[in-house]
């Protein structure tokens, strides 16, 4: 079961997330513009962002595993049609089948885990989880360029439509887990349609503020449509017992804790974009060289995932929480000495990336752990869509407004400068992510008795 659901984690976030670098193949191969591919790429997240939660929901109402095997249905079509396409058509249908799939299986996933697992287990098991999510988007860049390189870049697909297949394969025998009935199916399709719309202008307006310029009508009438969405959803869930998020999720103080401190130690991000930009322009790295830089990020997060569950097992979650948030601060500051000599920076960066995989390492399944555990049983699902979404929600934040700050004092050719205050801003975005820890997740939080607990006949609890 947890080797189907990794399988189904990675079909996203290895190999949908591996289009990041094959674009000049994919533009080739298809002859189509470089506008084109970006857009087609950015459809994944923003499709899985805006209908994560409602999958979630559904997941919860219908059946968890029901809503998995929908996702991994999705995954395989798109997939598909990736392979298949001979043109832009085929392409963006693909993305955007491939984003669905993620807002499908990346809740109901995590609340079959909540289902059939149970202290420690339940651990470990959102421990693999972490590892498919974390280990398959850091090692998505170098197989999906290993992949492009010797097969071809559709055959990245082809592995993707198998790992589904195999991934639903195990899961098969695995029992339907979903709230009980109270009556006939009910679904808020109002809130969908509001919040979709709110989603889409939200997203539009993080990713192509820059591109439109900030102070454009268009943009600024983004932004509007978002604040009044916004307002207009809550009014809206708040009248009708039938809602797409439960809003009295977040008076948990341990769910709210984890889902805050992810929106912004997701934000951090943005270090990404600032560092690899500023060590090919201002450095004079190659791609490859600036790539390279980052791999001791991959092997210390896929390391330190384990090592958190650990730690988590022995002292709780609120230390490893503040721990991982603190070294993956001290990793993005370290980014940010742009005054350092070329070698004596290199080593910076490197040591930075490196802290910063062990920091998000050791928070991965503490926060994960934190939010499952403290959701409604009735609402797990839901309640993992609304944890999921704020991590690609604080990614885009993070992204646009590190790459805006870059962006607008290089304009003026100081790149040094430039790189520092882009990663001063992910620097609060970490700070703030502690004191958010601090302040709202319990001492107490993620403590397990030594057995998981178990139904009087030995099986897993199951709601």
């Amino acid at each position: 079961m947890i080797i189907g659901i990794v399988f189904g984690v990675i079909t996203f976030w290895l190999f949908a997330q591996a289009m990041v670098n094959v674009v000049p193949a994919v533009q080739k191969d298809l002859g189509i513009s470089l506008g084109t591919v970006n857009i087609a790429i950015s459809l994944s997240a923003l499709f899985s962002g805006m209908f994560i939660v409602a999958a979630g929901g559904l997941a919860d109402k219908i059946g968890r595993k029901k809503i998995a095997n929908i996702g991994f249905i999705l995954s395989i079509i798109g997939s598909l049609c990736l392979v298949l396409t001979q043109g832009s058509a085929l392409l963006i249908i693909g993305r955007v089948l491939q984003g669905l799939s993620a807002a499908f299986i990346m809740p109901s996933t995590i609340a079959l885990m909540k289902a059939y697992f149970e202290g420690k287990d339940r651990q470990r098991a959102l421990s693999f989880w972490s590892i498919g999510s974390w280990g398959g988007s850091g090692v998505a860049s170098f197989a999906g360029g290993a992949i492009a390189t010797y097969l071809g870049w559709r055959w990245i697909f082809i592995f993707s439509i198998i790992f589904a297949l195999i991934g639903m394969f195990l899961l098969k025998d695995t029992p339907e887990s979903k709230q009980k009935s109270t009556g006939a199916f009910k679904f808020d399709y109002a809130g969908l349609g509001i919040f979709v719309i709110t989603m889409l202008a939200l997203n539009v307006f993080i990713t192509y503020g820059a591109d439109l310029g900030w102070t454009s009508p268009l943009t600024i009438g983004l932004l509007v449509v978002t604040i009044i969405g916004l307002i207009v959803f809550i009014k809206v869930e708040k009248s009708k017992k039938i809602v797409l998020i439960d809003f009295a999720v977040f008076k948990n103080k341990p769910y709210t804790g984890a889902t805050v401190s992810n929106f912004l130690l997701n934000a951090i991000a943005g270090t990404l974009v600032v560092a690899n930009t500023y060590v090919q322009v201002g450095r004079g790295f190659t791609s490859f060289q600036a790539g390279m830089l980052s791999l001791g990020y991959l092997v210390v997060v896929l390391a330190m995932i384990r090592v958190g569950e650990k730690i988590l097992q022995k002292v709780g979650a609120k230390l490893p929480m503040v721990w991982g948030a603190l070294i993956t601060t001290i990793g993005v500051a370290m980014m940010g000495l742009t005054f350092l000599p070329d070698f004596t920076y290199t080593v910076a960066v490197f040591s930075g990336f490196v802290l910063f995989g062990l920091g998000l390492g050791l928070y991965a399944t503490p926060s994960t752990d934190t939010s499952v555990s403290n959701a409604p049983a009735d609402k797990v699902g839901e309640a993992a869509g609304v944890y999921k979404m704020a991590s690609s929600l604080g990614s885009a934040f993070g992204v646009a407004i590190s790459a805006t700050v870059y962006g607008a004092i290089a304009a003026n050719g100081n790149l040094e400068t430039a790189a520092s205050a882009g990663i001063i801003v992910n620097v609060i975005f970490g700070i703030l992510s502690i004191v958010s820890i601090i302040f709202m997740v319990p001492s107490d939080a993620g403590k397990t008795s030594n057995s998981p607990e178990r139904s009087p006949a030995g099986n897993p609890v199951v709601e």
